[in-house]
């Protein structure tokens, strides 16, 4: 049955919380990420090679934690969303987006009538029918997170328009695309990427829309406190299993 969205609470409660992106196509690792303490997940379908069995097996494995799952999707198809959602995403994470009528129209594809055009289905969110399909519809526009990631220059210079659309929940930092759109590729810490990034928060910030930024430098937290960011991803499991690792084997050797 369809859980409560937790990240959607604490993002209008303005509480601090910290999600990880899961990269590693296996349940196992949404049982460490859960296990860690993280609040929310993002299972990605962007960069990897998943089967949507995986997939579900994901979210299942966080709903038995009451870990938020959201999945990143690869492109906003309105039947991938569609068969993401009721396979029991919470949210649906949007990539390199840049123009406001295709976020529309992927907002819509997740929201049931009358708010979009969201198809009908009893499935495993619904509890396959055990409940009034009605209530579950209107549950179910409540609690979907649709989440904007800005990647690009033209999703900077057109982000006002964005973040006007009616029915986003949350905008997401994508500084690494970012520096490639802007000429200076893999330099996520150069002035004109942390320009565009500052400008991309305070006017989310300015349209009432909570803002996620990643960690990436040990000052990073207080930097985006101070500008009332209180969603934060700590990068992907993948690297973070990869640093763990070489630190041990580092550690072992000296």
């Amino acid at each position: 049955m369809l859980r409560t969205n937790r990240l959607k609470r604490a993002l209008s409660e303005q509480r601090e919380v910290y999600g990880v992106l899961a990269s590693l196509p296996t349940a196992a690792s949404i049982e460490l990420i859960a296990e860690a303490g993280f609040d929310f997940v993002v299972i990605d379908t962007e960069h990897v090679l998943i089967n949507p069995e995986t997939v579900e097996h994901m979210i299942r494995t966080a709903e038995s934690y009451e870990l938020t799952p959201l999945v990143r999707v690869a492109d906003d198809n309105p039947k991938t969303l569609l068969r993401l959602l009721d396979g029991g995403a919470q949210g649906i994470v949007l990539p390199s987006v840049e123009d406001p009528e295709r976020l529309a129209a992927a907002i819509r594809a997740c929201k049931y009538a009358p708010q979009g055009t969201r198809s009908l289905n009893a499935g495993r969110p619904g509890a396959f029918g055990k409940h009034s399909l009605a209530e579950y519809v209107q549950k179910a526009n409540d609690e979907i997170l649709v989440v904007a990631m800005i990647e690009s220059r033209a999703g900077v210079e057109r982000i006002d328009e964005l973040c006007a659309v009616d029915g986003l929940d949350l905008v997401l930092e994508g500084a690494a695309d970012l520096s490639q759109s802007l000429g200076v590729s893999w330099q996520t810490a150069h002035p004109e990427v942390l320009k565009a990034v500052c400008r991309v928060q305070q006017r989310a910030a300015d349209h009432g829309l909570p803002y996620a930024a990643f960690l990436r430098h040990a000052d990073a937290k207080a930097e985006w406190r101070e500008r009332g960011v209180r969603t934060f991803l700590l990068g992907d499991e993948r690297g973070i299993a990869f640093r763990a690792l070489t630190s041990a084997l580092k550690e072992a050797r000296a």
